[in-house]
């Protein structure tokens, strides 16, 4: 079975038919291509949710007990997950229950087919190797694994067995979907029976493939490896948002291998050039390939999980295979590198500076983003970190967020000695096509100022909040005075005493003192604290 024009559509009117009157009255006026879900909670207003954030209330009165119930009336059973469905329809209505265990909410999610999400990676499909899908909810993971089912069982003519374990797949009822083409379907009657059945799907149906949606737990991971051992192909998404995330979940990072701490002899840990105790990948993983859903339009494909895997653990910075989809035209764009990855020289900035390739997260990137704003990632080289963190924290500037990987990277900020031409920095940016900006100096105002010119090249969208402040100028000014202080410490051999600073300020004057091996004291008492000079000799 194929999918030609309109012969399987959203079957959006059967799940408006099982509404409560008033709310199908009151969705005929409305634009419903967007809609995402409509939400039904007891003593609230109906609301729709569509697409980029936006809501609608549905009439003026109260959902009743009585609306919650006729819903249910008209739709299949609850499992034990709380979700339910239409049969033969994508669509998915989930449960809120009160105390006693009676429904007092509901979430009527849409369920779009959407075609062509395998046309990116149906090289990678077609391999016969085991892929592991990965990216936030909402992303397109489960419809990505619709149409490899479809695939797989038609064009490749392989015997396909999909574990449904929410329907989530192929839709409610006994029959599949028809989205799911010659794929066979085993639906789990429970959610902690997922392993079981992902064990029987190989014992009792022989498959060639078989496809897990939403991987979750240590058993569920231990499954999985059975499978791949047994020569199956796996295709499965798990939770995490990258491969990161997933090595570091201690019940999934079977999945890439698993990790265990090893203790190197002294020989080892030199030519190393590392700790004697170090983390290392435990086995093979189940998984060959990873991809990462960046979002709708952008992929990032690990072409060798292992190897990954192996980079990560040695604080190594990734490279891996970037797959932009045009929005309009739906043509994919291959960015990959050529540069080769080596021990001891991955892209190593100067001496204190933030190592964007480490594999210790940014406090940064775990902070939660106001709502509605759009997230800006920067990958810095050779940059100060500290001073970065003050910059962004005195403008407010909580959307900018470090990103480790130059690929997710919308910007480059770089101390330009350390970023010549055909730099490594700079040629991974021209692969991935990520605009560079540059700091001549590792100083808060050239850091500033670099900042400022890749967020107002940025189409505008953040223009005017990074404008030129008082405070960049009192830094320029701060540090011209300690550096005249310099040299008339080095050529009068006097102590020099500076204006008063604040101490975040005064704290750059010191480091800038150090660096012409001068010594610096702080005198006096706020707000008249300030740095006292001192010379090469007879130092007071």
């Amino acid at each position: 079975m194929t999918l030609e024009g309109n012969a399987i559509a959203t079957d959006l009117q059967l799940l408006i038919d099982i509404l409560p009157e008033r709310i199908r009255h009151a969705l005929q006026v409305v634009d419903i291509e967007d809609l995402i879900e409509i939400v039904m909670d007891l003593g609230r207003l109906p609301e729709a949710r569509f697409s980029e954030g936006k809501l609608l209330e549905l009439g003026n009165q109260q959902v009743t007990l009585d609306e919650i119930h006729h819903v249910v009336k008209h739709m299949g059973y609850f499992t034990s997950d709380n979700r339910a469905g239409i049969p033969r329809t994508l669509h998915r209505i989930s449960a809120m229950r009160n105390r006693q265990g009676d429904i007092v909410g509901l979430t009527c999610r849409v369920g779009k087919l959407v075609t062509g999400t395998v046309d990116p990676i149906k090289d990678i499909i077609q391999s016969g190797k085991s892929v592991l899908l990965l990216g936030r909810p909402g992303v397109g993971k489960t419809s990505r694994l619709r149409e490899i089912a479809m695939l797989l069982a038609g064009e490749g003519q392989k015997r396909v067995v999909i574990v449904d374990t929410s329907n989530e797949i192929a839709g409610d009822g006994d029959i599949p979907h028809p989205a799911v083409g010659r794929a066979r379907r085993m639906q789990v009657p429970d959610r902690d029976r997922q392993k079981e059945t992902m064990i029987e799907a190989v014992q009792n149906h022989t498959p060639e493939v078989i496809i897990v949606d939403e991987i979750g737990t240590e058993d569920e991971a231990m499954a999985a490896r059975t499978i791949a051992e047994r020569g199956v192909i796996l295709v499965a998404t798990a939770h995490g948002h990258t491969l990161e995330n997933l090595v570091k979940n201690p019940m999934l990072s079977d999945l890439a291998g698993g990790i265990q701490t090893v203790t190197l002899g002294d020989e080892e840990a030199k030519r190393r050039a590392s700790q004697k105790t170090i983390q290392e990948r435990a086995k093979k993983p189940t998984f060959d390939i990873c991809i990462e859903i960046r979002d709708r339009h952008t992929l990032a494909v690990y072409p060798d999980v292992a190897e990954a895997v192996d980079h990560l653990l040695r604080g190594w910075t990734l490279f891996p295979e970037i797959r932009k989809i045009d929005s309009e035209t739906g043509a994919t764009k291959v960015l990959k590198t050529d540069f080769e990855v080596m021990p001891g020289h991955i892209m190593e900035p100067e001496p204190g500076s933030f190592n964007a390739g480490t594999f210790t997260e940014h406090p940064r990137d775990l902070a939660a983003l106001p709502v509605g704003q759009e997230e800006y990632r920067v990958f810095v080289y050779g940059v100060s970190k500290s001073y970065l963190d003050r910059i962004l924290e005195r403008l407010n500037l909580h959307h900018v967020r470090i990103t480790k990987n130059v690929y997710d990277a919308n910007a480059v900020i770089a101390i330009k000695a350390n970023a010549r031409p055909g730099s490594k920095i700079l040629k991974l940016a021209q692969d991935y096509e990520v605009p560079v900006f540059y700091a001549k100096t590792n100083t808060m105002p050239q850091i500033q100022r670099a900042l400022r010119e890749a967020l107002d090249a940025e189409a505008g969208a953040f223009a005017g909040q990074i404008a030129q402040t008082p405070f960049e100028d009192e830094v320029e000014m701060a540090l011209r005075e300690a550096q005249e202080a310099i040299d008339t410490a080095l050529a009068e051999k006097l102590a020099v005493e500076l204006a008063p600073r604040r101490s975040y300020i005064r704290r750059m004057q010191h480091e800038l003192v150090e660096k012409h091996q001068l010594t610096s004291v702080s005198i006096g008492d706020e707000p008249n604290r300030r740095l006292k000079v001192l010379p090469p000799k007879n130092r007071d």
